[in-house]
């Protein structure tokens, strides 16, 4: 299949530009590292999240009880980060995927030196992923690259170096719409 970037941060299949009805949100998070830097998740995640479908968890969840509380929304697709306690390492792995109206999305941890060495695209096409979710550097990106979109929602929880934030993927058959929404603004 063949894409184009139309916006940043919006992959459209060739051909296929017009709008459609069916409209899917996906919740992304990462980096959350309940309790260890915060003791729980910020409540505006929940509300920037009320209306997802599916959220996607990229690793450093540290405690299971972040995955039960953004299961109150959604089902969660997670993987297991650097600084996951023993029962989150035992339960996700390190690399998982879902496919939403014929999307694949691709999700894993530790993406920031592996984006660098081309690793991750090599992961992408290897798997079929049109996007790439990935975490750890709790820095907010959106990225296409050969027709692959990656993402990193940063961390909505003591980030560093950057502003709190999670992302938003909008998935209809013809596109997907990647954004990344910043937190905690006055």
């Amino acid at each position: 299949m063949l894409y184009k970037e139309i916006l940043p941060g919006k992959l459209v299949r060739e051909g296929q530009e017009k709008e459609e009805d069916e409209r899917i949100l996906l919740g992304v998070i990462s980096d959350t590292h309940v309790p260890t830097r915060a003791k729980a998740v910020p409540g505006e995640v929940f509300q920037i999240f009320e209306k997802a479908r599916y959220i996607i968890h990229a690793g450093d969840i540290v405690d299971l009880s972040v995955i039960q509380e953004l299961e109150r929304i959604a089902p969660v697709v997670a993987v297991k980060g650097n600084m996951d306690l023993v029962a989150v390492r035992e339960r996700y792995p390190y690399v998982d995927s879902i496919e939403v109206l014929g999307w694949r999305i691709g999700v894993v941890h530790d993406g920031i030196p592996a984006l660098r060495k081309g690793k991750l695209k090599k992961l992408a096409k290897k798997n079929g992923f049109d996007v790439l979710v990935f975490g750890h550097s709790h820095r907010g990106v959106v990225k296409i690259e050969d027709g692959i979109l990656f993402i990193n929602p940063g961390s909505p929880t003591r980030p560093l170096l950057s502003k709190p934030s999670v992302g938003i993927l909008e998935v209809t058959k013809k596109k997907i719409h990647a954004e990344i929404r910043v937190i905690g603004k006055e």
